[in-house]
């Protein structure tokens, strides 16, 4: 698939319009057939899920307006399903439906390792950190990390050479933290920075955790070195058990609270690494050729046709199974007897209005 110009901005305006994230993106297209058609009939089904208000739609020239500062700016906007799009990150099921891509498109398509990690890092950590990214790189890997202080930045500068991508929070004209400006044009020419959100995006503390699904998307597997009982990178390491990625760890002394986390996860069976062979002994027999699309990407081109609209009856027997405690899709399926077309398109209006919260484990909740 290669998007036109049209589609290229209809696509833009879309994930940029109120209530619509990469999941209800796909849902969109299969249920309107065109990011086109998803904008006219925005309106309409926000209003038949209960919207109080008028749905903000993204304006034409506000997308155009940022293709043109991404243009100016080296960034190439690109749309899963192209084949510039990381083959990896397309068969996570939330994976953005446009990357916002500064560097080496060419990169996106190696293999990958992702390296987290305590900010405010140990000496020790620091070391091991360089020395795994150094390793891993001359092996043929890429490292993806998320551009933070302490490991995170410690894996980027130790594998600017052999290539390292960077996850980013915010915009590609908002980098943080603003240190690592430097550090971003160091990787560029043999690496990427890549981002899902506006240019001139400021990130917030809930924006990061959305990032680290894209670190460990991106990555056959994840290696977690220093990470406190509550730290952000255990959130990485959980994503990537979900999306079936190895999750990996560095021991550490447990008397340092910095490595509570990370030395749990070797207790939960995480695989202990200390050298960079230990990740290699993993992931060599599992990487294959180019993973295949996934389920449902064939829906992201502009020339499906749309299903039928649900009936007033059958949508009011799925929202009156709907309440604060999250249900799943198949329960809502089994229990109201409608089909599954039904159900989506009555949990895509409710969405679109606000009003239907989506948790991990397909479970859905009204707000």
């Amino acid at each position: 698939m290669k998007l036109s110009p049209d589609q290229r901005l209809d696509w833009l305006r879309l994930i940029r319009s109120d209530n619509v994230g990469p999941r209800t993106f796909r849902m969109l297209l299969d249920h309107c057939g065109s990011a086109g058609a998803a904008l006219e009939a925005l309106p309409d089904l926000a209003r038949r899920g209960g919207a109080m208000r008028p749905v903000r739609i993204c304006a034409p020239q506000d997308a155009a307006r940022e293709i043109a500062a991404a243009d100016r700016m080296g960034i190439a906007l690109v749309a899963l399903g192209e084949d510039e799009y990381p083959a990896q990150l397309a068969t996570v099921d939330d994976a953005p439906p446009l990357l916002a891509v500064r560097g080496q498109l060419a990169v996106l398509n190696t293999s990958m390792i992702a390296m987290v990690g305590s900010r405010n890092a140990s000496a020790a950590g620091i070391k091991i950190a360089e020395r795994l990214a150094r390793d891993l790189g001359a092996a043929g890997f890429v490292v993806v990390s998320g551009l933070a202080r302490g490991i995170d930045a410690a894996a980027h500068r130790a594998s600017v050479v052999t290539g390292t991508v960077a996850v980013l929070a915010g915009g590609h004209d908002r980098i943080y933290p603003p240190e690592h400006m430097p550090l971003v044009e160091a990787l560029i020419p043999h690496g990427a920075a890549v981002s899902e959100m506006p240019l001139a995006y400021d990130p917030r503390g809930r924006d990061f955790p959305r990032r680290n699904r894209l670190i460990s998307g991106l990555a056959h597997g994840v290696i977690v070195v220093e990470a406190a009982r509550k730290s952000g990178s255990l959130i990485t390491a959980r994503l990537a058990l979900e999306q079936n990625r190895e999750v990996f760890a560095v021991p550490a002394s447990p008397l340092d609270p910095r490595a509570e986390g990370s030395n749990a996860l070797l207790k939960q069976g995480a695989v202990m690494v200390t050298e960079a062979e230990d990740v290699l002994a993993v992931l060599r027999p599992i990487i294959g050729p180019r993973p295949a699309a996934p389920a449902g990407e064939s829906h992201l081109s502009d020339n499906a046709a749309p299903p039928p609209e649900p009936s007033p009856d059958a949508r009011a027997r799925v929202l009156a199974l709907l309440g604060p405690t999250p249900v799943t899709t198949d329960d809502l399926i089994r229990l109201s007897g409608a089909s599954t077309t039904l159900v989506q398109a009555t949990l895509l209006e409710l969405e679109l209005a606000g009003r239907l919260m989506r948790q991990q484990g397909g479970r859905v909740a009204l707000l």
